[in-house]
């Protein structure tokens, strides 16, 4: 019998396939499917809260949750960490095989307040005691930035995310390269370039400002990214591991197989399509981006500024389009969980 999709990319190259926001029974199909890691987002508690499988379960943790503090915000931190623990128990087999290598699960916790350092590094340390294989997600902006280093001494895992741009990354690479060399503490860490939603925001953007562009050359925007950044953290002996995310459609994973990369997406929609069409394991990262198609995109200067190494400075990175996009799906959902809460009080009060 021929092995799944994801196996034999595993089997035949440094390819590895994480999974994002999933529920409890998700997340066993994923490890099946060969999951080696977990991303939970912003989004995880309205998604699980909403979810037909999870949402009774979760109401329950919810209500419990309710009487431990009067803070509603803080109602829906303590509730993520719980519900985000469950998914960490499961991985903590992938954990315990691999001898703390892969089986981690990242967390992202308030993003309202992700602006501030403080709130950031407090946060991280409640979260980091969920598990050991908790890994703390964390904006690579200036706040972001200023808050990595306490936890890199710390030894606390990382993984640095909302990067949409060459800066961000070198940004962040350089920042760990620093405070490990000071420390000589080299907590497992990746950085996540978020090409899915980048591709998105661009589409929209490019529309809504009626750039003209061949589409298909469009398609390749975050690829044309993702290749430059992968050869340079090759060339450069950055020791982050790289994480794709944000998938918006098949061709982030399949477009990244061969590179030393870990990918994460969806179960419903990307990853159990890719197990059914059961495509063949192909390298293709290392496919040269055209020159023609690369002067196209420069052409768009929100591209080039994602594109050049100094395209953007770490001012400007909390008010990106792209990171400001990605980042107000995630307060909306936010928000939407406190209404809940705030309605829920309310009903059992």
């Amino acid at each position: 019998m021929q092995k799944g999709y994801f196996h034999r990319v595993a089997e035949l190259t440094p390819t590895k396939m994480w999974i994002n926001n999933v529920s409890r029974r998700e997340a066993e199909m994923a490890i099946r499917a060969g999951a080696v890691g977990c991303t939970q987002n912003p989004s995880y508690t309205w998604k699980m809260i909403t979810h037909p499988e999870e949402k009774d379960f979760a109401m329950q943790v919810l209500d419990e949750t309710l009487t431990e503090t009067d803070d509603d915000n803080e109602v829906v931190c303590i509730l993520q960490r719980k519900l985000v623990s469950g998914i960490a128990d499961i991985f903590m087999q992938v954990y315990e095989k691999t001898n703390g290598e892969h089986g981690y699960v990242s967390i992202q916790g308030d993003p309202i307040h992700e602006e501030e350092a403080q709130v950031i590094i407090d946060e991280g340390r409640k979260n980091r005691d969920i598990s050991p294989n908790m890994m703390i997600k964390i904006p690579a902006t200036g706040a972001g930035l200023q808050a990595m280093p306490t936890l890199i001494q710390e030894n606390t895992p990382l993984n640095a995310t909302e990067v949409m741009g060459v800066s961000q990354f070198v940004d962040v690479c350089e920042m760990y390269h620093k405070i490990s060399a000071e420390t000589k503490l080299k907590p497992i860490m990746y950085f996540s370039l978020i090409t899915g939603i980048y591709d998105e925001w661009l589409t929209k953007h490019v529309q809504e400002n009626k750039i003209t562009i061949n589409p298909d050359v469009l398609y390749q925007a975050g690829m044309v990214i993702a290749k430059k950044v992968y050869q340079m953290r090759m060339e450069r002996g950055y020791q982050l591991g790289f994480i794709g995310g944000g998938v918006r459609g098949l061709q982030h994973f399949i477009e990244m197989v061969g590179g030393d990369v870990c990918i994460t997406m969806n179960w419903s929609g990307h990853a159990d399509q890719l197990i059914e069409l059961d495509p063949p394991a192909v390298s293709r990262l290392f496919n040269p981006v055209q020159p023609h198609v690369l002067d196209q995109l420069l052409r768009i200067p929100a591209f080039a500024k994602a594109f050049m190494e100094k395209g953007l400075a770490v001012d400007e990175y909390e008010e990106y389009g792209p990171v400001v996009y990605f980042r107000d799906m995630f307060i909306s959902a936010w928000k939407n969980v406190l209404k809940i809460v705030t309605r829920r009080r309310q009903e059992i009060a």
